[in-house]
């Protein structure tokens, strides 16, 4: 069995902080007393500074083999960055080593490993240089980085005049086609575009599925995690929470850190249109959380319309544990308006054998179409949809989608 290309064992990483004192108002006198206190050698009577220790690792311990897609998620100030700081020996670790086997090109922060005063294209040949890699071999690379990264027209401008969206075209573009063996990816990609974000994780996915090299991602966009990584690593506090299967790590990542608000309830304001008490029940009206697969997810919803309009509805949207969209739903509210107490009344009946097993959520909102949202709720109600002996039971770990489908097959026809 190979050796992993990368070993972390025992790394911890601990920051100073200094909290200054708050001073008072200084005037003039104040000043001078000072500076004459120190030029006699004799400390003033101010509040001294304190400082404490932060922790932001702490005995980090992993493997990652050649070829693996690691998915690093966590929440803010779990560690993540500083790790890849550690593993990119931007930063060293206070305690426990890392062993790299390879070359590792780090794409961290918008601009870094650039010099702002040179062009595009010398710093191409820079970063190129600074890999270990020959002229030769970075003219060989030339064209196809400069094509995916889409600055062409720039190219001979200092990089200190691109835009952030710039800059991270062209560094990623470097680090991806370098051909180095271990490429490691912040956050930062989301400062680009949609599009571009798209052609980014294409390129990782083919880096490592079709050249077999090994990439370490972080993004607090689960769902992309989920597409793109084989691995996944959950940090909290500095700590390895837990590594393994991407769904799994995600999974857990999810349940543990889960903020939706299980129901909807409010007073009502008048002239306001709003949703007053939503919640999740089984057919017979009990509140509900969880459902079997076979069963009718159903949403029990009061509003109350103090601005009613006869174009008023209802939209919801179904969101799986990646915050993907699976689906929406628009119901016009003036079937349901009853225009003496203000209010409208009503069920929305989901069939069951069509979520498939999972944790969902939604986001709903009364709304004019096109124009006007009134009462937007994000990440709301949420449920799950339980595994009890649907088709898909024998795959147990393995993403299949938010929905079954309902076909039919037939026969050829000789």
């Amino acid at each position: 069995m190979s050796e992993p290309v990368i070993t972390a064992e025992a790394v911890s990483k601990t920051f100073r902080i200094s909290h200054e004192a708050p001073e008072r108002y200084l005037a003039l006198r104040d000043v001078i007393a000072r500076r004459v206190r120190v030029l006699f050698g004799r400390r003033g009577n101010g509040a001294a500074a304190t400082t404490e220790d932060f922790h932001a690792l702490r005995d980090v311990t992993f493997d990652v083999e050649a070829g693996d897609r690691v998915g690093i998620i966590g929440r803010n100030g779990a560690g993540k960055s500083t790790l890849l700081k550690i593993l990119s020996r931007i930063t060293e670790p206070t305690s426990g080593r890392v062993r790299i086997r390879g070359r590792v090109a780090s794409l961290l922060e918008v601009g870094t490993g650039f010099h702002p005063e040179l062009t595009g294209r010398e710093n191409i040949f820079l970063n190129g240089a600074i890999l270990g890699m020959s002229r030769a071999e970075i003219r060989q690379k030339f064209d196809e980085i400069v094509a995916f990264s889409e600055v062409e027209q720039f190219l001979d401008t200092p990089v200190k005049r691109y835009s952030s969206g710039m800059y991270v075209r062209l560094a990623f573009a470097i680090a991806a086609h370098l051909e180095p063996e271990i490429l490691v990816v912040d956050e930062v990609l989301a400062v680009g575009d949609a599009q571009f974000q798209k052609k980014c994780l294409g390129k990782m996915e083919d880096v490592s599925k079709q050249q077999g090299r090994t990439v370490l991602f972080v993004s607090h966009n689960t769902g992309i995690v989920s597409q793109l990584c084989n691995k996944a690593m959950l940090l909290d506090r500095g700590r390895v929470v837990m590594t393994g299967k991407t769904n799994g790590v995600i999974d857990h990542y999810i349940n543990q850190f889960d903020d939706g608000t299980s129901a909807i309830k409010k007073e009502r304001r008048e002239g306001e249109n709003q949703f007053t008490l939503v919640h999740m029940t089984d057919a017979e009206g009990g509140k509900r959380t969880e459902y079997r697969f076979d069963e009718e997810v159903v949403v029990s919803v009061e509003l109350f319309l103090g601005a009613y309009a006869p174009d008023l509805e209802l939209a919801m949207r179904l969101m799986d544990r990646y915050k993907n969209a699976v689906f929406t739903i628009h119901e016009k509210l003036d079937d349901h308006y009853d225009s003496v107490n203000g209010i409208a009344r009503f069920k929305v009946v989901i069939s069951s054998v069509f979520i498939t097993p999972g944790k969902y959520s939604w986001v709903m909102c009364i709304n004019k179409p096109g124009t006007t949202n009134y009462d937007l709720q994000n990440d709301v109600l949420p449920f799950r949809v339980l595994e009890t002996g649907s088709s898909f039971a024998r795959y147990d770990g393995v993403n299949y989608g938010s929905v079954f489908a309902r076909y039919t097959v037939q026969k050829h026809a000789s």
